[in-house]
């Protein structure tokens, strides 16, 4: 892999689109689910495979990433990414029964999977290390804006239209970014031809990532006592662990776990976690308490947190130029300290609360997760020598992958624990039956978002010892000794 001079913005463009395309799709159907089910005749837990499969995918298929990044060409992997994104759209778009439907979002999942760790990996090739932040800022916008915009657009289509416009939207984009990609992608990274895939590894890492985000995803539905849900999450960290021991003797990893030995790289991927984890906890509780307790439609809850994922979008380029300037400390204390002090309010919720200051409180907080999050994840790719790359962002994306169904079955089974101790509580002092039911979730919401202050709180801390890498990466790279096969250039 080779840093290009002079940024190819034609080339980055063409990947931009195509992730767009991709991310947008990973909550373009959770509004739609209702509708779904109805029109297919399918239960709820059935039709949440829609989502949950979509995840499954991606958990599964990013931790190979890295292989597929530096056996073959950027070119390769896009073509076959959109290829398989596309498929998968049409096919959904027309599926006449929900087994088709659910095999279509597979395939588009198994398309998207490739593109987030792709186009990071053309980033950090294409761009010095002192213009990585706003280039990765702009990437930040991307990831921020294309899954908040699905379910706005999702409510407002499926209010109108069937669900099956949903597909057939974004499918033309899909053939476009495909077609730009055959005829106009160069490629810009270097690749090791002989380097081979451990099949072994990719077998436990499937069943490791698969068998966890499966287990934690499960949870809030079918329960913890559930042998579905603790089996499957048993097996996955056993799965795992067998996994990494595996990856520490291999001299051609799946995963190159001893990046951990990378200080800042360690650092950053701790306080992604963590930030994933408490960012999770607004993007899953507000939904219930806005249209559960408030009794605002899905459109409007949709709407309610679009100011905040635009503003997030906007500052993601202005928080990258302000990165390459002063880096990531500068940035991350003060955006993490928003993110705590918001996170507390959002654990003050009543039900007066308006709809107009839930929509500040919501946009303040995204205002600050925008200054935190690409620049401690690029600040910690930065300390890695060129060939770790593809290692690093696999590992990124996987991890809050995880992070994300975890945080998100931990903060719910507070919730619902909160609740039922509460709506006993209020049953025994008399309270009335038809007000017991919204103030104990009410109070499980608020005690989520509670404990949800200090998961931030952690990050905040963990981020007072952020430093900027010690030596650009490509002189890193040469000063490390890597245990796996040296690539020649």
């Amino acid at each position: 892999m080779t840093e290009q001079k002079k940024p190819p913005y034609g080339i980055i463009a063409i990947l931009f689109t195509g992730a767009f395309v991709t991310i947008f799709t990973q909550t373009l159907l959770n509004i739609a689910l209702p509708e779904i089910m109805a029109d297919l005749n399918v239960t709820p837990s059935t039709v949440q495979w829609l989502v949950t499969g979509y995840m499954l995918v991606n958990g599964i298929l990013i931790p190979a990433s890295a292989f597929f990044i530096q056996r073959y060409s950027n070119r390769s992997i896009f073509i076959l990414a959109m290829s398989l994104f596309s498929l998968g759209t049409l096919l959904a778009g027309l599926a006449p029964t929900f087994s088709i439907l659910l095999a279509g979002r597979m395939i588009q999942a198994s398309g998207a999977a490739l593109m987030m760790p792709l186009l990071m990996n053309v980033i950090l090739a294409a761009f010095p290390v002192e213009k990585r932040g706003s280039a990765m800022g702009v990437f930040g916008l991307v990831m921020v804006v294309a899954p908040a915009i699905g379910p706005t657009l999702s409510g407002f289509i499926v209010e109108h239209y069937s669900w099956r416009v949903l597909f057939f939207i974004i499918l033309p984009v899909a053939l476009i970014s495909l077609a730009l990609g055959i005829f106009k992608l160069k490629n810009l990274t270097f690749q090791d031809r002989n380097i081979s895939l451990d099949k072994p590894s990719l077998v436990l890492s499937s069943i490791g990532f698969g068998g966890i985000l499966y287990g934690f995803s499960s949870a809030g539905t079918m329960g913890w006592d559930n042998v579905a849900v603790y089996g499957t999450i048993a097996i996955g960290v056993v799965s795992l662990i067998v996994f990494i021991f595996r990856q520490l003797k291999l001299k051609e990893p799946l995963l190159e776990v001893r990046i951990y030995k990378y200080p800042m790289f360690a650092l950053s991927s701790v306080i992604s976690i963590t930030l994933s984890m408490s960012m999770f906890s607004a993007m899953i509780l507000m939904p219930i308490y806005v249209q559960t307790i408030k009794g605002i439609s899905p459109i409007d809850s949709g709407l309610l947190m679009l100011p905040g994922a635009l503003v997030m979008g906007f500052m993601s380029p202005v928080t990258g130029r302000l990165f390459d300037k002063f880096g990531a400390k500068v940035l991350a204390i003060p955006g993490l300290a928003i993110v705590v002090a918001t996170t507390y309010l959002f654990s003050q919720l009543s039900l007066e609360t308006t709809y107009f200051e839930i929509m500040a409180i919501y946009t303040v907080r995204m205002f600050g997760i925008s200054m935190v999050m690409m620049p401690v994840m690029t600040n910690g790719l930065n300390t890695l020598p060129m060939k770790a790359y593809p290692h690093g962002t696999a590992i990124n994306n996987t991890l809050q992958q995880v992070a994300g169904a975890i945080g998100s079955a931990f903060l719910i089974t507070l919730m619902n624990t909160r609740a039922e101790s509460t709506g006993k509580d209020l049953a025994m002092s008399g309270a009335a039956p038809e007000s017991i039911k919204n103030i104990a979730m009410l109070d499980g919401i608020n005690f989520a978002f509670f404990v949800s202050t200090f998961i931030a709180l952690i990050a905040l801390i963990l981020a007072l010892f952020i430093k900027k890498p010690v030596r650009p990466a490509s002189e890193a790279e040469k000063a490390i000794v890597y245990k796996q096969k040296e690539v020649t250039e």
